[in-house]
Parts: structure tokens; C-alpha cells; sequence
């Protein structure tokens, strides 16, 4: 086996580097996770994942963990609401999704992050996880390359994997090429029991989704197991408007206030959510990795996620990629038809590309259907197979 006797480094503990350390810890590798979290208790945010048969769930099939992924999968979540920017619904699929489809493309089991994390932390060997590790650099060391942490530890790793998202710090040494900015930034709030914090949302999500579309503006929502409420506006603006809005992210009337400026064509029944929102709120601009990029593999060192290729998040596509990309990075560096570690990495990162620039596709063009002057109507259409 080509990795056999080497010492794999996998920094970044998400989905796509968790997922990876697993496949190959069943083939018998020897890998550490270097996560820059300080444990595993570190609060897990964002919105819940859905898990796409052909990509994720395939990820985790092969992982021989889809019986833990059903014991903590929330049944229901996936369910969806489409409303204009009054509130008014348009489309709910509540009455007619099966609550479990297992194996159906068409079914897309949600999770929360933390429980899927969890799953894949307890499928690993004891100490494959080595927390408080921030990477800062690395340089070459005989046939490898030496790690160097924020906590000012070092490690020594024949293979390298950057699974260090949007930011990697590790891309830099594979190659120059940035992403661009998508033209879309969104707004991340959080509410803490939102039954009790937001009850009119929280009864109207009845344990699903909401999509709301006016005015080239979207609120998007969803509820987590846990209770809490994850929401995002969502709008064009400039790439640098985070840091020269003058908002005080921090500040709830401040951001209340914005609100009711920037989306007065909107009810005030979604003050709700800005008037009860965890601070601060995050201003996350939107990226993507350009479509034809490409680079020259290495013989030691490749990425996968948003660290390889990050797209906007409008086709649910993120971890699914991320977690395929551990699958078919898995299978390639333990395939023994490949002469060598470089080819073995070429075949993959040719076949991550071409997989990448679709599902990136998808997403930037949902992106303008979801932020155009007629979105509702385009949305509709989408989901009702028109």
C-alpha cells in the first residue's frame, strides 16, 4: 500500500478531515487530526447540514456509519417552507415529504453539526485528534514536511491534507489561486430556545425550514435539535461592506435597527428574530474558487472541502463535497494500481476539479435565482419541478 509506513496529517478537524481519518484508519493508516478548536466541546455553530445520498451519505456508508448517522439524524428537518417577505406561504412540502427515505436521492437527512461531529470523533482510534493545534506554517523536512502550531508545539508528517476551510493556510503551498468574491454576503444570527425567544418563528418552522424571498433579499432559517435557531439575511452588497457599514455587530438595537432600513419592504414579524438574536451577529461574504482552476499535484501534499474548493452555499453542497472528497481521496491513496503517492493525488485532484466546478455551478447560478427581483416566483418554480 502506498501509505503504508507514513505519517499522514490531516489539519482540520470538520466534516471532509474527521471523514477522511476515518476511511483511512479502516484501511490502516496512520493519521493525526490536527484541530485548531481547543476540545471537543467547543460550541459547534452555523445551520444544520443535509446529507446527499450520492455524496455524503455515500461518504458515510463507506465509513460504516450510517446506523450511528439514523440514531441522530432529526426526522422532519428537512422539511421546508416558502413564504414571501410578508410571511405569506407560497410552498410547504410538510404534508407530503416522507419523514424517511433512507437510499432515495431525492431524501436529504438533516443533522447538527455537533452530533455529526461526534460521530465521526467516536469512530477514531484514541489521541487521532490533537486539539488546541492552529496552524501556522510548515516547511520542508527530508521527504516531508514539519508542522508548526500558534501553541508553539511542532510534528513531523510524510502526507499532508489541508481540510482548513475557506481560509486555508495550507493552499498557499499548492497554489496561488484565490477565490472571488460571489457578490452575496450574509448576515448570521443565532437564537438561543427559540420556542421560548421567538415563538411566532418557532411555531412557524414547526421543526423545518423557512426560505423567504423578497426585494432581491432572503431570510433563511432552520431550527437545530438542541432548540436553538440558526437565521441568515442574506443580500448583494459589496465584498467589503462587513467592515465599512459601521455596524456594531455586538449591538442587538443597532442591528434591530439595520434591519428595518435595509429590508423596510419586509413585516415586522421577523423583527423577531433580530430583536431576540445572540450577539454578536457575523457577516459572512460569500466565495467561491474559480471555475477552471487548476495546479500541478504534488507528491506529498493535496486538499479537499472548502479549502480546495469553496463555493456559496446555495445547493447544499459544502459538506457533501467535503465528505466525498475524503472518500475519493481515501480510495485513491490506498488504490495500488497507482505507481506513486504523486499519481495517486493527480487522479483525485482531477477528479475533485470536475466535481467541484458543477456542484459550484449549481450554487452561484441558485445564488442569482434566490437574490433576482423575481425570486419568488423562480424558487417556486424550482421546487414545484417547473
Amino acid at each position: 500500500m502506498l501509505i503504508q509506513n507514513k505519517q499522514i496529517a490531516i489539519v482540520g478537524g470538520g466534516p471532509g478531515g474527521l471523514t477522511l481519518a476515518r476511511l483511512l484508519q479502516l484501511k490502516g493508516a496512520n493519521v493525526k487530526v490536527y484541530e485548531r478548536d481547543f476540545n471537543k466541546e467547543a460550541r459547534m455553530i452555523g445551520s444544520p447540514l443535509d446529507m446527499h445520498e450520492e455524496s455524503g451519505m455515500e461518504a458515510l456508508r463507506k465509513a460504516n456509519l450510517v446506523g450511528e448517522f439514523k440514531k441522530n439524524f432529526r426526522p422532519g428537518a428537512d422539511k421546508m417552507l416558502i413564504s414571501n417577505e410578508r410571511a405569506e406561504i407560497f410552498f410547504s412540502d410538510h404534508e407530503t415529504k416522507p419523514d424517511e427515505d433512507f437510499g432515495s436521492e431525492h431524501f436529504r437527512p438533516e443533522i447538527d453539526r455537533g452530533p455529526l461531529r461526534n460521530i465521526l470523533l467516536e469512530s477514531l482510534q484514541l489521541e487521532t485528534v490533537v486539539w488546541d493545534s492552529h496552524f501556522i506554517s510548515m516547511e520542508k523536512q527530508n521527504e516531508g514536511w514539519l508542522l508548526h502550531f500558534k501553541n508553539g508545539s511542532s510534528s513531523y508528517a510524510d502526507i499532508i491534507i489541508a481540510a482548513d476551510g475557506t481560509n486555508s493556510k495550507i493552499r498557499p503551498y499548492i497554489t496561488n489561486i484565490k477565490a472571488f468574491y460571489s457578490g452575496i454576503t450574509m448576515l448570521e444570527g443565532n437564537v438561543y430556545n427559540a420556542e421560548k425567544a421567538t415563538p411566532y418563528i418557532y411555531a412557524l418552522l414547526n421543526g423545518g425550514k423557512i426560505m423567504a424571498f423578497g426585494n432581491t433579499k432572503n431570510l433563511l432559517m432552520g431550527l437545530k435539535g438542541s432548540g436553538d435557531l440558526t437565521f441568515y439575511a442574506s443580500f448583494k452588497i459589496d465584498e467589503n461592506w462587513a467592515s465599512y457599514s459601521g455596524l456594531d455587530y455586538s449591538n442587538k438595537t443597532q442591528m434591530l435597527a439595520w434591519f428595518k432600513e435595509e429590508y423596510c419592504e419586509w413585516s415586522n414579524i421577523w423583527c423577531e428574530l433580530f430583536e431576540n438574536a445572540a450577539t454578536p451577529f457575523i457577516p459572512r461574504p460569500i466565495y467561491c474558487m474559480p471555475l477552471n482552476q487548476t495546479w500541478e499535484a504534488l507528491p506529498n501534499l493535496t486538499m479537499l472541502g472548502d479549502a480546495a474548493h469553496v463555493m456559496p452555499p446555495f445547493a447544499g453542497e459544502g459538506a457533501n463535497m467535503a465528505m466525498f472528497d475524503a472518500l475519493e481521496l481515501s480510495e485513491c491513496l490506498c488504490n495500488e494500481n497507482f505507481s506513486d503517492i504523486q499519481t495517486a493525488i493527480a487522479s483525485y485532484e482531477n477528479q475533485m476539479r470536475k466535481r467541484a466546478v458543477e456542484a459550484a455551478q449549481e450554487s452561484l447560478e441558485n445564488g442569482e435565482r434566490m437574490h433576482s427581483i423575481d425570486s419568488l416566483e423562480k424558487m417556486l418554480a424550482f421546487f414545484c419541478g417547473k
